[in-house]
C-alpha cells in the first residue's frame, strides 16, 4: 500500500501545482487585479487589434458599415487562449475579405479608362489633382477622411482614388463630374 502511494506522488504534486498556477490569474481578476497575460496571449491580442484595424479602414473606404465587434478576447482572463485565437482568425478572415472586396471597385474599367484621358495617378498641380483630377470641393465632399490623413487626392492610392470616385458615382452623380472623358470612353 504504502508503495503504491509512493508512485502516485509525483502525479499528486503535479495536480497540486496545476491547481495552484491556474488559480492564481482568476484569484487575481477576483480580487479587482488585472490578470497577467502570457507574452503569447499579448501577441495574439495584438494581431487582433491589428486585423480589426485593417478590416475596418477597407470598409470605410468601400463606404460600407464596420464589421461589428467585442472586446471580450482582449479583457478576458488569461485562460482564455482559445478564444483569443479564434477571435484572431475571425478578424484575419475579415480582412483578407475586405481587402479583396476593396481591390475590386464596381466600376474599375470606367475608372481606368476617364483616368486614361485624365492625367497621373500622382499629378499634383492645382486645381485638380489625382489621376481622376479631383478638385478640392469633390475630395472634401466624397473622400474628406483621407484629405484629412493623407492630403491633396495625389497622396492617395489608385484605389483610393477610385473609391472616392464611386462614392460620387452612387450618390447620383454618376460620370458626370467627368463629363468630356466619359464621352470618350463611352460611359455617358
Amino acid at each position: 500500500m504504502f508503495r503504491q502511494v509512493l508512485r502516485l506522488l509525483p502525479a499528486l504534486v503535479l495536480i497540486c501545482l496545476a491547481v495552484v498556477a491556474l488559480s492564481g490569474p482568476r484569484q487575481a481578476a477576483a480580487e479587482g487585479e488585472k490578470a497577467y497575460l502570457y507574452p503569447a496571449d499579448r501577441a495574439v491580442i495584438k494581431q487582433i487589434r491589428r486585423y480589426r484595424h485593417e478590416t475596418w479602414r477597407w470598409q470605410s473606404l468601400m463606404g460600407v458599415p464596420r464589421a461589428p465587434t467585442s472586446r471580450a478576447a482582449e479583457t478576458s482572463d488569461s485562460d482564455a487562449r482559445a478564444f483569443r485565437l479564434w477571435t484572431r482568425n475571425l478578424w484575419k478572415h475579415r480582412a483578407i475579405r475586405a481587402r479583396r472586396k476593396a481591390a475590386r471597385p464596381p466600376h474599375r474599367s470606367g475608372w481606368l479608362c476617364i483616368h486614361r484621358f485624365e492625367g497621373a495617378w500622382t499629378d499634383p498641380n492645382a486645381p485638380y489633382y489625382g489621376g481622376l483630377q479631383m478638385d478640392i470641393s469633390f475630395q472634401r465632399t466624397y473622400g474628406h477622411e483621407l484629405l484629412r490623413k493623407k492630403g491633396t487626392a495625389n497622396h492617395w492610392t489608385p484605389l483610393e482614388q477610385m473609391w472616392v470616385a464611386e462614392r460620387a458615382h452612387r450618390s447620383g452623380r454618376g460620370y458626370y463630374p467627368w463629363p468630356n472623358t466619359a464621352r470618350y470612353c463611352g460611359l455617358i
